[in-house]
């Protein structure tokens, strides 16, 4: 249940009750944006999206038992609602008002790969000894943030935000009603270029976090990313990273067996072993993020090393699936030119021949083609077989990848293919941007 009552809602966003008195006190069970979840209790928050209005489906969920909608338009006279003039400036609004009933520590996750993958492991690490609030799944952006952070309860002893933009401005208004303790910037990519531009604004944009920081934040950032490394944010730094110059270190990274690794954290005179049941080098990364952290609020080396332990992955990011047919690295979340290069290298050090089907990188901007050319190469010089690949900007992977590369015009031709494709013993990288809906091709190749 939500520990927020309607009376709090009300005094948060200024909004105006339109229902009954005698539900001022209440309490909303759950906070849905679609009308498809709504239920007994529900809150319901009625967007106006560009496909389409959630005003209209208002009725639908009252008939359902919701006890409230935060709405723009007021119904007939006893409807509980919650009537606003922006119900987006009014979500920022009761989101913030609920953040600050807390004084335990508030970490923000941001940065250009593994964002997810850092909230995760962090979290984990942290619930060895804290009741720890975690940002849903991919809940990290202007609305996702708003409405988790409403959930927030007295039960929790840490929370951990992922904090994900594609705009200038965008982190801005996140960091607002965050407000973190600790920043963690996992690293400066090629990702959403369209509208930052470059790396540099990359930066700039993610870097708008310290707006909603006290100067006695500090700031977690990987020290091998030359960006974060010489960043200066006006707060005290700890780098994590493999270079001499972090102040948090991982030495002796070796796998057990195909979905886990090991190192031994460093930090001066600490020395931590590690297991996590996860695949991928780049997996390190968020090991040294989250024992940063946990090393900053005091965890033991014990607690450290249980919650690595305890690391699960979330949907299709970094899924190892050993099928009767080949190994499937299921990675099609989303994609950018360092999260795929890092992918490739990780699925190279397997045994077996090496297939990558990869869709489009959305959000390169006017460097697109040379982004998705710079893939396919990538790929053929370290060591993949056969690069497959789907959609308009994905073709100029294959392209580049010459006699290696495969590309399908459409979906179902792809799909058709794979079982010819697929060799017995395989190892097989599926990986697209979200947008791109590479889900059913991991689902296929996962039915081989």
């Amino acid at each position: 249940m939500i520990e927020l009552t309607i009376r709090d809602i009300l005094s948060a966003c200024g909004g105006e009750w339109t229902g009954s008195p005698e539900m001022l006190d209440c309490r909303a069970e759950d906070i849905v944006t679609d009308s498809r979840q709504a239920g007994k209790g529900s809150l319901f928050i009625a967007f106006r999206g560009e496909r389409t209005d959630g005003h209209k489906y208002i009725p639908d969920v009252l008939q359902r038992g919701a006890l409230a909608v935060l709405c723009e338009e007021t119904g007939r006279p006893g409807e509980p609602r919650i009537v606003v003039p922006e119900v987006m400036q009014a979500l920022r609004s009761i989101a913030a008002f609920n953040r600050d009933r807390f004084r335990y520590p508030f970490i923000g996750v941001t940065g250009s790969v593994g964002k997810t993958t850092a909230k995760e492991m962090i979290a984990a690490v942290l619930s060895a000894r804290f009741d720890t609030f975690k940002t849903p799944g991919s809940m990290n952006g202007q609305i996702g943030i708003p409405v988790t952070l409403m959930t927030l309860s007295s039960d929790h002893e840490a929370a951990v935000v992922e904090m994900g933009i594609s705009l200038f401005g965008e982190m801005t208004r996140i960091t607002k009603v965050v407000k973190p303790d600790y920043a963690v910037f996992t690293n400066i990519g090629d990702a959403h270029l369209e509208a930052l531009h470059d790396r540099s604004g990359v930066l700039r944009a993610k870097s708008e976090i310290l707006l909603g920081m006290k100067e006695s934040a500090v700031i977690f950032a990987n020290g091998d990313d030359p960006l974060l490394a010489g960043a200066d944010f006006h707060r005290r730094k700890v780098l994590f990273g493999l270079g001499d110059g972090c102040d948090v270190r991982a030495e002796n990274i070796g796998r057990d067996g195909d979905a886990g690794m090991t190192c031994t954290v460093i930090s001066g005179e600490r020395r931590i072993r590690v297991h996590v049941p996860a695949y991928g080098d780049y997996m390190v990364y968020a090991v040294l993020a989250a024992a940063a952290v946990g090393l900053e609020l005091g965890l033991t080396d014990e607690e450290i090393a249980l919650g690595m332990a305890r690391y699960q992955t979330v949907g299709h990011r970094s899924r190892v699936v050993k099928t009767s047919r080949c190994t499937l690295i299921d990675d099609c979340y989303n994609a950018n030119p360092t999260s795929n290069a890092a992918a490739i290298d990780s699925m190279t050090k397997l045994p077996g021949r090496k297939v990558c089907i990869l869709g489009d990188m959305r959000e390169m901007g006017e460097k697109s083609h040379e982004l998705h050319r710079y893939i396919g190469e990538y790929a053929v010089t370290h060591g993949v077989d056969l690069v497959v690949t789907e959609g308009e900007e994905a073709r100029y992977i294959s392209l580049a990848a010459g006699e290696k590369g495969l590309h399908f015009p459409d979906r179902p031709s792809l799909l058709a293919a794979l079982p010819e494709l697929i060799r017995q013993g395989d190892v097989v990288l599926v990986k697209a941007s979200h947008g791109a809906r590479f889900d059913n091709v991991a689902e296929s190749v996962e039915k081989l």
